[in-house]
């Protein structure tokens, strides 16, 4: 049998901000018909105050959709699908309504039947709430480093060889920078969350911001892989709905070498009979190993430890995985771990790969900082530094040229040293011409103006001002 969560011993995240989510809906749905209704009052009497009132107005419904989409993503991690869905519709047709609409009652009725459905409280299911993550962030559980330091007493890090290491769902990178440091290795981190990816740029050699999954990464590539994706149910783009931890481990072995090892995080009950099918065709010396007491009582976490193999063409039997399932009291604690079980290959490997979904302008201005090609680049070429000399007499017209382009402004050398500045000026000539008749009548005068440049070089000498043009 499995182990039921204790609801009183703890209160999933989910939960706490799903209760504060029913007040909130509540409460601007309430406060959007009292708008609208001063703002009918306010058109008669004060035109300012109604204007001031319709911003209100704009920026409570702006907080209402935004809350009913926080409110869908924790109904989907919750599995309550339909809820999730109505909570989709209200935020996509609330976007859309008029403001200025006389129709607000059946809105504020419907949302407020949404609200008082919303699964907290005593309608909560206790199977639920052991799927919920406990943490500040949705779906995001930063792992413990006690822990870590177990994990890397069961790995062989080989001697003399530079390996790469890689976190598709990197966090702040603290885990990975654990596992990496002193062991000679480059480590890659994937996040999504743009404040955690800019903290984990500081603890891991190269950090992809956006989504793992629309990122471009060299396959094969990488030594190690350490897997702890959100624990939550979503959407995929086709329209399905997928579990995080099952997709990330499916889109993330590619980027995994063979031979290399998988340290997959996961709560021991996501130890389904799918996720074990892709576990057993693609590893072998697969172990289970149960996070120490406080932590396990917490998130019930388990790392599952595996060597990368090529599929096999008969399938195996997954019973071995998914016994622990539903007898978490048989997985071994990870203080068991046999010391140096796993190692590493000792081959290195190039990334020649590495772009995150969005551009990171921060690994752009490191790299430019340690680089000296911009500093070539804006380096005067030799052209500039030389002396100029035509290799043919100037005409005057290229004199001219020259002397307003400023090449030739400043002090001349030569035996009647002298400075000479040119300048252009515009000029305008005006001609009139008078008009006659085919009858030779006088049909009065047209005034013509025409522009020309005047090239003007003023030059000082020994003997005065001059200034010739």
């Amino acid at each position: 049998m499995s182990e039921q969560p204790d609801l009183h011993a703890q209160k999933p995240y989910v939960l706490d901000r799903l209760v504060q989510l029913q007040g909130q809906i509540l409460q601007l749905s309430q406060g959007m018909v009292i708008q609208r209704a001063r703002i009918e009052k306010f058109r008669q009497t004060d035109l300012a105050a109604a204007r001031d009132t319709y911003s209100e107005l704009q920026r409570t419904r702006s907080t209402l959709v935004e809350d009913l989409a926080e409110a869908q993503l924790f109904l989907l991690e919750m599995e309550e699908y339909k809820q999730a869905v109505a909570a989709g519709q209200f935020r996509k047709g609330l976007a859309g309504f008029n403001l200025m609409s006389t129709g607000y009652k059946p809105i504020y009725e419907a949302l407020s039947q949404f609200a008082a459905s919303l699964p907290v409280g005593q309608k909560t299911n206790a199977a639920v709430v052991g799927r919920l993550m406990n943490n500040i962030k949705l779906g995001y559980y930063p792992t413990d480093p006690n822990n870590i330091s177990l994990i890397l007493q069961g790995i062989r890090f080989p001697e003399g060889v530079t390996t790469n290491l890689i976190d598709p769902c990197c966090g702040c990178g603290k885990a990975l920078r654990q596992l990496a440091q002193g062991n000679n290795c480059y480590a890659y981190g994937v996040e999504l969350d743009e404040s955690r990816a800019e903290e984990a740029q500081t603890r891991l050699h190269r950090v992809g911001f956006g989504s793992f999954f629309h990122s471009r990464i060299s396959h094969e590539a990488f030594h190690l892989l350490f897997l702890n994706p959100p624990y939550l149910s979503v959407i995929n783009e086709g329209g399905g709905r997928s579990r995080h931890e099952k997709r990330f481990l499916i889109e993330s072995l590619p980027i995994l070498m063979y031979g290399g090892l998988l340290v997959y995080v996961i709560p021991y009950y996501r130890l389904t009979p799918d996720i074990c099918r892709i576990l057993v065709d693609n590893f072998d010396d697969l172990s289970v190993w149960r996070f120490t007491n406080s932590e396990f009582k917490k998130f019930k976490q388990v790392a599952v430890l595996g060597i990368r193999k090529r599929r096999d063409t008969e399938l195996q039997d997954t019973l071995c995985l998914e016994q622990f399932a539903v007898s978490p009291g048989s997985i071994p604690e990870l203080t068991q771990i046999p010391e140096g079980h796993y190692a590493l290959p000792a081959q290195p490997m190039e990334v020649n790969t590495f772009k995150g979904e969005r551009f990171n302008q921060k690994e752009l201005e490191q790299q430019l900082r340690k680089s000296n090609s911009f500093t070539q680049m804006m380096s005067r070429s030799e052209l500039d530094n030389g002396v100029k000399r035509p290799l043919l007499p100037l005409s005057i017209s290229q004199i001219g040229l020259i002397g307003g382009s400023g090449m030739i402004n400043g002090l001349i050398e030569c035996e009647t040293p002298h400075i000479i500045k040119g300048r252009i000026v515009k000029v305008v000539r005006t001609e009139s011409e008078e008009k006659f008749s085919a009858q030779g009548k006088h049909m009065g005068s047209e005034l013509t103006e025409t522009i020309s440049n005047k090239m003007i070089f003023n030059v000082l000498t020994p003997n005065g001002f001059k200034a010739l043009t």
